[in-house]
This record gives structure tokens, sequence and C-alpha cells, in this order.
């Protein structure tokens, strides 16, 4: 279950865009109106404590996953240039409501991780983060040598996912869990 008190990373901030403060998002959320609908949101670098700032407008780019942003304050190339790299959170008390069949990536850490060996699930490990900078990947631990390992999260080999019975189930090709 998600705690309510902890902050989910929505996108983050990979450059500036013209001269007028706007930056560029690349989007790690299903939900675009965090980036075109005015208001509060939080930014933060690195490890330091989350800043309040407000989103004035925003708008995709036509064919991208990235959205083009205008943040208050910010009004200037140089200004915008400071906030790379900057990550964009929302609390996680503040997640849209899903339909039934539908989860949220955070819920996915602490996951037993199951195979399917001769017609058995079997435990193997659980998932401890997730990477999603570039494609999300499932961090995770392996119980037999406590080694870490990353899954794609593609529903080939990622195919059934079960929150209310605390487990997924991966199919990874092989040497996928040796590397």
């Amino acid at each position: 279950m998600i705690n309510k008190n902890e902050w989910l990373t929505v996108g983050f901030i990979t450059s500036c865009h013209g001269i007028n403060g706007q930056v560029k998002v690349k989007s790690l959320s299903d939900f675009e109106e965090r980036f075109l609908k005015p208001g509060m949101r939080w930014l933060q670098k690195e490890n330091e404590p989350p800043m309040k700032i407000e989103l004035i407008s925003g708008f995709k780019q036509p064919g991208k996953e990235t959205f083009i942003v205008k943040l208050q304050g910010i009004n200037t190339r140089n200004h915008a240039e400071q906030l790379k790299k900057f990550k964009i959170l929302v609390k996680t008390d503040k997640l849209p409501k899903l339909k039934k069949g539908e989860f949220h990536l955070l819920e996915l850490i602490n996951l037993e991780v199951k195979t399917l060996e001769n017609d058995e699930l079997k435990t193997i490990g659980k998932v401890i983060n997730i990477e999603n900078e570039k494609n999300n990947l499932l961090v995770i631990k392996l119980f037999k040598n406590q080694k870490e390992v990353f899954i794609p999260f593609v529903k080939e080999i990622v195919p059934l996912i079960d929150i209310k019975n605390n487990f997924l189930m991966i199919n990874p090709p092989n040497g996928l869990l040796d590397l």
C-alpha cells in the first residue's frame, strides 16, 4: 500500500526552452494534467527537500512525451537553465483515483516477485525500487544471493501483477537474472 506522506516523481526537467524561462519536462506520468493545469507543484534537486512552485501554464510537444511548462518566478533562460535535472514531485496522497485493475507504479515496491517453474509459482525476490529516468525498470532483490537485478517493466516480461495478493510474476528471458 502507498504511504500517504511520500513523494512520487512524475517528471523531470531536461532543459530550458526559449528565452523566457520555460522548461522542457520529461513526463513519467500517465496524467497529462500534471503539466498542463495551473497550480502548485514541487521541485526537488537531488536529495534536497522539495520546494513549492506554481505552474503557470504548459503544453505537450506534438508527438513526444515531453511538455513545455512555465513556472512562477522563472523568467529568463539563465534561471530556467538552473532547474535542469530537477524532479517534479506530487504527494502520494494527491494521486488520482484509478479504475479497477489499474495501479500506480509506486504500489509495485515491496511486492514479491514470482516465476512459473514446472507449473508452480516460486518466489524468487521482491521489488525494492523502480528506475524510470528513461524506461521503467523494476529493481528486484533476489533472495538466493541478495543481488539486485533490473527487469524491464513490459507485458512480455511482467505478465501478471496482483496488487491484492502482494505479488507480481515475471517471465525473464534466459540469463536476465544472472546479469
